[in-house]
């Protein structure tokens, strides 16, 4: 019977840290800034994914106390904050630690080295094309994959190459010289 119920002592005691560590992670997240809950590349999800961790031990553990988790969070915090502000200094960190955005598609090619190094399927490319509201493949410029794993869409310009896609990995030799020549 364990199993179902282990008496009200850890009831209540799951319930008051789960509302001292909610406090405590709603405080950490808003003094460490929008960056903690935006879209996440694969460092902010591993802080995610670490915090989580530490408030559920907190919850349901006995030997887990609310300070410890506390002390936890904001080291995590303190270590994305500095990392992020590293990465907006020194573009040596920046190549290091981020991933860069990759072409998948380009003016009426889907690109299939890209797509397999980046194990992105047409399927999906065609999906993100269908949420950009756009319904021909003839109106798409480019598909970009994103270092937060989404698709963007740019459609179709005045023919001249898209300055956005400056900093965008797997362009072609000629789309990148035309970048080069813009900036």
């Amino acid at each position: 019977m364990d199993i179902l119920f282990d008496g009200w002592e850890q009831v209540f005691r799951a319930a008051a840290t789960a509302t001292f560590i909610y406090v405590a992670v709603v405080i950490s997240v808003r003094l460490s800034g929008k960056r903690s809950t935006s879209q996440m590349n694969s460092f902010d999800w591993i802080v995610t994914v670490a915090m989580g961790s530490m408030v559920a031990s907190a919850i349901v553990l006995k030997d887990t106390g609310v300070a410890t988790v506390f002390a936890g969070l904001a080291v995590l915090l303190l270590l994305q904050w500095a990392l992020t502000k590293t990465l907006t200094v020194w573009p040596f960190a920046r190549r290091l630690v981020r991933a860069s955005p990759t072409l998948l598609y380009y003016r009426g090619q889907f690109l299939e080295d890209n797509l397999r190094k980046e194990r992105v399927l047409r399927n999906e490319i065609l999906a993100a094309v269908r949420e950009a509201g756009v319904g021909l493949l003839d109106e798409v410029e480019a598909v970009i994959l994103e270092t937060d794993a989404d698709l963007s869409v740019i459609r179709k310009g005045d023919g001249r190459v898209p300055t956005t896609l400056e900093g965008v990995s797997g362009l072609p030799d000629s789309v990148a010289e035309a970048i080069s020549k813009h900036s």
